[in-house]
């Protein structure tokens, strides 16, 4: 199986829709294939969600790049994740930002998440587990929060964590069916961008879904 053949394909097929340059030459470095189950290792590069356990997966590449050409990283940038899950999305937004600081919920995936970026040398992410509050408030203001799981709505919360000119990429709508946002934080108040439809698991906590 030539892993790296089959990156350059997916790579290469998203690139029709992405064309930050900067986030494709990142998901280009990145070795999907660490972040997933080995049952699985054959499918690392299909564009497509994988299961990673606990009921959880890691994204759609396409929908990666999406989210992560949206937040418009220079490299400058002190970024949140919400939903940690693989690390994969983490591992992607290191290339692109100074510092990422990723919350999850489930012990056990914070844990691998955070044991296979530092064996990948990301010393740039900082993996910690999910508190009560929606975000990571003690870490706050953000250039950018990145939000992968689906969230009934834009809560005020992750607004009051942005720098003004921040931006968050998220899921909002139901259960089952989202439309993805960009929301940009301004003296005025904020900008709502719709950026297409999207599935993703729920957000659980307090200011979001109920477990």
């Amino acid at each position: 199986m030539d892993l790296e053949r089959a990156r350059r394909i997916l790579i290469d097929s998203i690139s029709h829709d992405i064309k930050d340059k900067r986030t494709l030459l990142a998901m280009s470095r990145v070795p999907r294939e660490r972040f997933i189950p080995l049952e699985l290792l054959s499918s690392a590069y299909d564009d497509r969600p994988l299961s990673i356990g606990c009921g959880q997966t890691i994204s759609q590449p396409y929908i990666v790049a999406l989210m992560t050409e949206a937040l418009g990283l220079k490299g400058r940038e002190k970024v949140l994740e919400i939903g940690t899950g693989s690390g994969y999305q983490a591992a992607v937004l290191a290339e692109l930002a100074y510092c990422v600081y990723s919350v999850e919920r489930i012990p056990e995936l914070a844990e691998t998440a955070a044991r296979i970026l530092s064996e990948l040398g990301y010393k740039n992410v900082q993996v910690e587990i999910a508190g009560d509050q929606l975000g990571c408030a003690k870490h706050a203001p953000y250039d950018g929060i990145l939000v992968a799981a689906a969230a009934p709505s834009v809560h005020q919360t992750l607004i009051d964590q942005l720098c003004e000119g921040g931006r968050i990429i998220i899921p909002v709508g139901s259960r089952l069916e989202q439309e993805l946002l960009r929301v940009t934080k301004l003296k005025s108040g904020i900008r709502t961008e719709r950026l297409g439809g999207c599935r993703f698991v729920p957000l659980i906590g307090r200011d979001a879904w109920e477990e």
